[in-house]
């Protein structure tokens, strides 16, 4: 399995684009992230070529542009972030990070009710009652 890169705050926000667009260009992708981000067009590209570097893009010319796409999955990078952070932040452990969540966090109704069917299909698949 190749390495999973490690992506920048910067890089997150063209990384989104990338897997909500799948292939742009060079100039849709500076467009749709420069100015939400007050970011010139020079920054973005910037972006793109650390991206390329770090393996978490990949790009092909066609004519005279440059088509980029997302060389590493969306749900692969976020794994990544999540096992770091749980390790920086909470020694690794999963229920404490849970449990500061939820008490700093305003839930709904639905969210609530999601939270406790998924504990329940974790105790089902573990075999608890």
């Amino acid at each position: 399995m190749p390495k999973v890169p490690q992506i920048s705050d910067a890089e997150w926000e063209v990384m989104k684009v990338l897997w909500e667009g799948g292939a742009l260009s060079a100039g849709q992708v500076v467009d749709a992230v420069a100015e939400q981000n007050r970011w010139s067009p020079r920054t973005v590209k910037t972006l793109l070529n650390r991206l390329t570097k770090k393996g978490a893009l990949a790009f092909e010319v066609a004519g005279r542009h440059y088509v980029y796409r997302a060389a590493v999955g969306r749900d692969t990078c976020i794994r990544k972030e999540t096992r770091s952070f749980l390790s920086r932040v909470f020694d690794g452990a999963v229920a404490p990070a849970v449990v500061h969540f939820l008490e700093q966090s305003r839930l709904s109704p639905q969210e609530i009710q999601q939270l406790r069917q998924m504990l329940d299909d974790a105790d089902k698949k573990e075999g608890r009652p």
